[in-house]
């Protein structure tokens, strides 16, 4: 009998037990489903600091975790709303994002609140919509407190403090006072420049417009300053008459390569003849062959000429200019200057010198400006 009573109560003992592990196992698997359903999605909310004085500022942080790719929407406040009447929502900024374990990722956003009256102020609960689905944070509690005022005593109360001035920071400074040291050394560098560029004189390369006679006016003023001079001349003396005739035909030949614009100084009197009678406008050239016979006769073969032949030959010479002539032919003339390369290179040298000079100023301007207004900043 008692083998039978502890065979019995053996068993029942194991039964029990057997049951309590099972209770057991059962409530840690409810708590760990718990648990991660309450890891998986879920808003916290705090609050820093939990006191402040009147006007200043506090901050409630209010984080969502949640799966990852999960959208989550966070309560939107206007600038000025009252979250509660007394506490103001000022702003409102995105902190990111931080992935955890498991998947997951906690997205945060920090409101900036303040109160003007002194209170203990509980906050409600901040709604996030996960996934369309709303979470509720935990309430919070805000402590405003107010300056103590002893109005027993007033002559305690002390005035306003006078401005204080501000401790000097190079940090602030350094930037304004190296600057300023670049622009006295841009200005050294620009007037050392302008030196060089004052001392070597420049070369003045101008462009001269000039009046300037026709052909036909300078041959005949040649012609006639001849004539005149032939008055007071020996016409039997052979060297005369060998200079008159010279001094003639060149005034011709010039003439003649003005007007049809072949180098009649280079050509015999025959070439010069036969070019004059192919030219469109030809006319009579006797008497003009004949004036170049008798100068070559005169100048080479030692010919002389006859009584008032030398005359009859200057008249046919302006005979000839003045049936010719072209009254239409531009009287000014333009003279460039041609330079030689090393005044080329001079002048390139200049000018980017010059231009050196403006973009250095320039700059210095830049920096200038730039100076006094970081000066105006850190002394407003």
């Amino acid at each position: 009998m008692r083998d039978i009573r502890y065979n019995l109560k053996s068993k029942s003992e194991t039964c029990c037990s057997r049951r309590a592990s099972s209770c057991f196992l059962f409530v840690v698997l409810a708590c760990l489903l718990l648990s991660l359903k309450a890891v998986a999605q879920s808003v916290e909310a705090r609050i820093d600091p939990i006191e402040m004085l009147v006007g200043q500022q506090v901050q409630v942080t209010v984080t969502a975790t949640m799966k990852e790719g999960q959208q989550a929407e966070f309560p939107v406040f206007k600038p000025s709303q009252q979250i509660t009447p007394g506490v103001e929502v000022l702003a409102s900024s995105e902190l990111g994002t931080v992935g955890t374990e498991n998947g997951y990722v906690e997205r945060s956003v920090a409101y900036t609140l303040t109160s003007f009256d002194d209170t203990l102020y509980y906050l409600p609960p901040f709604v996030v919509n996960i996934d369309g689905k709303p979470y509720e944070s935990k309430s919070l509690a805000l402590k405003v407190l107010t300056f103590e005022v002893d109005t027993l005593h007033p002559e305690q109360f002390f005035p306003p403090k006078t401005v204080q001035q501000n401790p000097f920071l190079w940090s602030d400074w350094s930037m304004p006072f190296w600057l300023s040291v670049l622009m006295l050394l841009l200005m050294a560098v620009a007037y050392y420049l302008y030196l060089r560029l004052r001392d070597n004189k420049p070369i003045i390369a101008t462009i001269r417009i000039v009046k300037r006679l026709l052909p036909h006016q300078k041959a005949i003023k040649e012609i006639e300053a001849l004539r005149i001079e032939h008055r007071g001349m020996n016409d039997d003396n052979q060297e005369s008459q060998k200079l008159y005739y010279t001094r003639l035909t060149d005034a011709l030949r010039r003439y003649i390569e003005e007007r049809y614009g072949f180098s009649a100084m280079e050509m015999t009197s025959a070439e010069i003849i036969d070019r004059l009678t192919k030219s469109p406008d030809a006319r009579s050239l006797d008497e003009l062959r004949h004036l170049f016979q008798t100068a070559d006769l005169v100048k080479f073969a030692k010919y002389s000429t006859l009584i008032n032949e030398s005359d009859a030959n200057l008249m046919n010479a302006l005979e000839f200019i003045n049936e010719t002539k072209l009254e239409n032919m531009p009287t000014e003339e333009t003279v460039k200057p041609q330079l030689t390369e090393a005044e080329q290179r001079s002048n390139q040298t200049r000018t980017a010198l010059k231009w050196t000079i403006v973009g250095i100023g320039l700059a210095c301007v830049a920096i200038f400006g730039y100076v006094v207004y970081n000066l105006y900043q850190l002394l407003g």
